[in-house]
């Protein structure tokens, strides 16, 4: 089968397609043909080494598709079921083994490319606007990236909660974007001081809560956005790292909270898993959830797909369909 490699740490470039040999699955184990992986920004992290991993891999860590063999002792899963899973390396394949219980079943009414392009970011979404901070009546968010694959869906999500929504984005057509998916305020961050707007539309409040996956460029600016006793949740750092700092900062800045959260530690067990996943579809089905699919390419276009991603070119989720 194919599969896309990376066996040096680097640029894009470095994602190269081989022909490897089909997985078998082992017990509790079962493989399947990926529909169609999404291409998420944890993938660079691991294609550049700044998260760890040992060469070479198989790159994506999110994908949908049906069960084609079961290993032994599995009893869940049949080989024809319709899956999808977030979080488990090897998605940018035709084929992949993945556990059992780390798959949840896609309903029929749920496209395997629109599961493969929630489950990660969806569910992400899901646990910023219900649990990292659960939004409510009368709170006001701060959403950066507010077009984009997590973004868009945490607008709405947010909206749904009944809280005020603030998106930024870097073009004119983002934020219409940002809009039409239910932000109640705009800001165009390559063209304003974010810390200027905010206080303008806050009328020098600031927000219950800032979104921020950008880091290291924003961090600062997303600390002076929020009022006092309020939380910056801090989900990735596509600008990179965040620098130390001083916790004493928080207090001086009106006692406030941070929080750095991941997926991972919202879906370890399973029953949580299986809710989110739930509730992501049966709002997509329902017509409550838009999802923004924004571009599809083949396995061998991966090096173009982060290209493109890291050029904050996405307007919804990008996919990669073998």
């Amino acid at each position: 089968m194919r599969a896309v490699q990376v066996r040096d740490h680097g640029g894009p470039e470095v994602l190269g397609i081989e022909e490897v040999d089909v997985p078998e699955p082992g017990p509790g184990e079962v493989r399947i043909e990926v529909a169609a992986a999404g291409v998420n920004f944890i993938d660079v992290y691991f294609r550049t080494g700044a998260y760890p991993a040992q060469l070479p891999l198989v790159p994506g860590v999110e994908a949908a598709g049906t069960v084609n063999a079961v290993g032994p002792d599995v009893t869940a899963l049949s080989v024809g079921d319709r899956v999808a899973h977030a979080l488990v390396p090897g998605a940018y394949a035709e084929q992949q083994v993945v556990a059992a219980d780390r798959l949840v079943a896609v309903p029929d009414e749920i496209e395997l490319e629109t599961a493969a392009a929630v489950m990660l970011q969806g569910m992400t979404a899901h646990y910023l606007s219900n649990d990292a901070f659960p939004l409510g009546e009368g709170h006001t968010a701060l959403v950066y990236a507010a077009a984009g694959g997590v973004g868009h869906l945490l607008v709405q999500l947010a909206a749904r909660r009944g809280a005020r929504v603030i998106g930024t984005a870097s073009t004119d057509e983002k934020l219409d974007l940002a809009r039409g998916f239910g932000a109640d305020d705009v800001v165009a961050y390559t063209d304003v001081d974010i810390v200027d707007a905010v206080d303008e539309l806050t009328g020098g409040e600031g927000v219950d809560v800032v979104y921020d996956s950008v880091g290291a460029t924003t961090f600062d600016a997303s600390l002076e956005c929020l009022r006092p006793r309020g939380c910056l949740v801090l989900y990735g750092q596509s600008s990179g790292p965040v620098q130390p700092f001083d916790p004493q900062t928080l207090n001086r800045k009106g006692s406030l909270f941070l929080t750095r959260p991941s997926l991972a530690h919202y879906t370890s067990d399973r029953g949580e898993l299986e809710q989110r996943a739930a509730d992501v579809f049966g709002w997509i089905a329902a017509g409550e959830l838009d999802v923004r699919i924004d571009r599809s390419l083949p396995l061998a276009e991966a090096a173009e797909a982060h290209r493109y991603l890291e050029g904050r070119s996405t307007r919804g989720k990008l996919l990669l369909v073998p």
